[in-house]
């Protein structure tokens, strides 16, 4: 390494994951060109890799929210490129980051030259965690809940929010844990396969998401009345459902879902209340990347026949946000927000707003981590497209991020005097 060179990350090199930092570059010759990488390793052990060419000004210095890269995982002027062109080492992998209590950690360094063989000039370690400082994380084993409850520090009230991160089997806190680091109460709830719950699932209860709700009401520091619903994918009609159905939900964020209940039937009190639209394997497009395309799997849930899958979000009380990509390749989610819009005007409702991104494909996440084109899906039992071009991508999820905590913070109010009559 050159003692001259010096690789700075602003303002400090330790930051909760959805912030940006600023990578900065001194002590280089005057017009130098350098190889900027960064690289991480997820928690099954992936190692995921990014690199840009730039060329240092007349100081010797390169600032990557000014100066943009010549060429490599990306070009132009992208601040936080590198970490969301991060890619993995390995085809169709997802960067796998569900455990709160371990940062994202990721080493920036700066190379002589172009391409793979350059001398390290200087490098750095951005620690980018997902548990905000005073934030409490607390397991829930109560009842037939399985999750983690996050709890901001200081008094409250905080508003309440109950996070279906996607259908997958165990349990993912990154979402809530962020979001509990900006202020609210956050419970992530496993639908099946962590701890002791089965592996394997042949229809969803409502009760199970209503005795959640409760459990978010009784914490000393929610002043909420109700509470606000996350979701992605497949839980986006299951949130649909419980705003719909149960009366304790003030505020609901559908990303990428369907309209419909999908994949297996969903019951309440013992009685199902809706059956599920069904999927076409034979409508799986193989691709030559050996991911397929399983964006028209879906039956059409206006269909006649399956119309009764329907959630009959006309029927909510709460508020709706919705997300939807353009080229989201796992189902048609512009179409499906589209027709819920077009039902609740029917309805004379406008307690609705939605928000599309074109360019954006499937996960749509919290901000700064890599972007995935593909991985392996539980459900089809193969990997598939996700969709989206990655700079657009990003820049949805750093949008959309935004969005769902102003969204939140207008819907649920909180009163202070509810907060300390439990205490």
């Amino acid at each position: 390494m050159s003692s001259q060179v010096r690789l700075r990350l602003l303002p400090s090199a330790r930051c909760l994951f959805d912030e940006p930092v600023q990578v900065k570059v001194a002590g280089l010759r005057s017009r130098q060109v350098v190889t900027m990488r960064a690289r991480s390793m997820d928690e099954k052990g992936v190692t995921f890799s990014s690199s840009a060419t730039y060329r240092a000004d007349g100081s010797g210095e390169i600032d990557l929210d000014r100066d943009p890269s010549l060429r490599g995982s990306y070009v132009g002027v992208e601040p936080m490129g590198l970490l969301w062109s991060l890619k993995a080492d390995s085809l169709h992998k997802r960067f796998q980051k569900t455990k709160s209590l371990n940062p994202h950690v990721v080493k920036f360094s700066v190379h002589e030259g172009e391409g793979e063989e350059g001398r390290m000039l200087a490098e750095a370690i951005n620690e980018r965690v997902l548990i905000g400082e005073g934030v409490s994380r607390c397991p829930v084993k109560e009842g037939n809940l399985r999750g983690v409850l996050f709890t901001p520090p200081g008094e409250g009230p905080f508003p309440a929010v109950l996070d279906l991160y996607t259908f997958g089997g165990g349990l993912s806190e990154k979402r809530a844990a962020l979001l509990a680091s900006r202020g609210f109460v956050v419970l992530t709830l496993a639908l099946y396969g962590h701890d002791d719950m089965p592996r394997n699932i042949k229809e969803v209860h409502l009760d199970y998401f209503e005795e959640a709700i409760e459990l978010l009401k009784k914490q000393d520091k929610v002043g909420c009345k109700r509470v606000g619903v996350t979701s992605l994918s497949k839980s986006g009609d299951l949130a649909l459902s419980i705003a719909s159905y149960l009366p304790d939900v003030e505020a609901t964020v559908w990303i990428n879902g369907c309209s419909a209940n999908t994949l297996l039937p969903l019951y309440y009190k013992k009685s199902q209340i809706l059956p599920p639209l069904p999927f076409d394997i034979s409508k799986v497009i193989p691709t030559e990347s050996g991911a397929s395309n399983i964006r028209y799997g879906m039956h059409n849930p206006l269909a006649e026949e399956y119309r009764g899958s329907l959630v009959p979000i006309e029927q909510a009380k709460g508020r709706f946000l919705f997300v939807a990509s353009e080229d989201d390749l796992n189902w048609d989610s512009k179409g499906y927000m589209e027709e819920m819009v077009e039902r609740l005007k029917r309805h004379g409702k406008k307690n609705y707003e939605s928000v599309c991104y074109p360019g954006a494909g499937h996960y749509l996440e919290p901000p700064y981590g890599p972007y995935c084109p593909s991985s392996f899906h539980g459900v089809v039992g193969r990997p598939v497209m996700w969709g989206g071009e990655p700079r657009s991508h990003a820049a949805a999820e750093v949008h959309m991020w935004k969005k769902i905590q102003e969204f939140f913070r207008t819907h649920l109010s909180c009163d202070a005097a509810q907060t300390k009559a439990k205490l």
